[in-house]
């Protein structure tokens, strides 16, 4: 369909989102889980990597086992591509947790979604990026426009960008949904060329996204359709193969 200000939506890939039911705050049931699928269909998404919350020592801690058992449930209701993976809160022992196979790279390749603090920093995070890329592993932190400490000064980022880590930004942030202060910081970031992915971070029916409205507000931040399509699908499917992102 064609938008206003020469926006073409063609078709978008989901990087980040709590879909998966019963084991997170996202979908409390499979029914849930069945409509947010169907509703993101609509959408035209094509491809979601489903990326529970793991937070250790909390009651979401579910393994791959587990998940891989209701990803496969997922997919036999909806024609998206649905894929394994975990939005992981830091910790110092990733590398034993993902050995242990309690949680995922994102479709099993070398990248791997984390969370951080929301207001405060962490004292040996470079430590824990540094290990996880010297084995092979890539980070990309969840929604950095979201944390205190990155709206009050987004160069908090330029080392980890230095080191390699990639950022993936909220779709809510672009649209408002955080408060202004994560929609400034998001814009900056964008324009400062810092994220490479752009996600729903979707948990519920009731807080779901216009894409319409997404696609306005990105085009008037980005202002370049080929870095959108970038955000919105490419560098998201360079995941799921696994391939690097330039």
């Amino acid at each position: 369909m064609l938008l206003t200000m020469d926006i073409m939506v063609s078709s978008m890939r989901d990087i980040h989102s709590h879909v998966s039911y019963g084991i997170d705050d996202g979908a409390k049931t499979k029914e849930e889980a069945i409509e947010l699928l169907k509703r993101e269909e609509e959408k035209k998404v094509t491809d979601i990597i489903l990326t529970p919350h793991y937070i250790k020592n909390s009651k979401y801690q579910a393994n791959e086992e587990v998940r891989e058992k209701i990803r496969k449930e997922l997919q036999s209701h909806t024609n998206i591509n649905l894929y394994l993976g975990n939005e992981v809160y830091i910790c110092e022992d990733i590398l034993s947790l993902l050995e242990k196979k309690e949680i995922s790279t994102l479709n099993h390749s070398k990248y791997l979604l984390v969370e951080l603090p929301m207001t405060s920093k962490l004292r040996n995070l470079e430590d824990i990026m540094y290990q996880l890329i010297r084995n092979g592993i890539i980070p990309i932190i969840a929604h950095p426009e979201r944390y205190l400490y990155v709206q009050q000064d987004v160069s908090y980022l330029n080392k980890y960008l230095e080191m390699g880590v990639l950022f993936q930004s909220n779709y809510g942030s672009i649209l408002g949904l955080y408060g202004k202060n994560a929609q400034k910081t998001v814009k900056t970031l964008l324009k400062r060329n810092y994220i490479s992915f752009l996600g729903s971070d979707l948990h519920e029916i009731t807080k779901s996204y216009d894409v319409t409205k997404l696609q306005k507000k990105l085009k008037r931040m980005v202002k370049n359709q080929e870095r959108i399509d970038d955000l919105l699908k490419n560098n998201i499917l360079k995941v799921i193969h696994n391939e690097n992102i330039s």
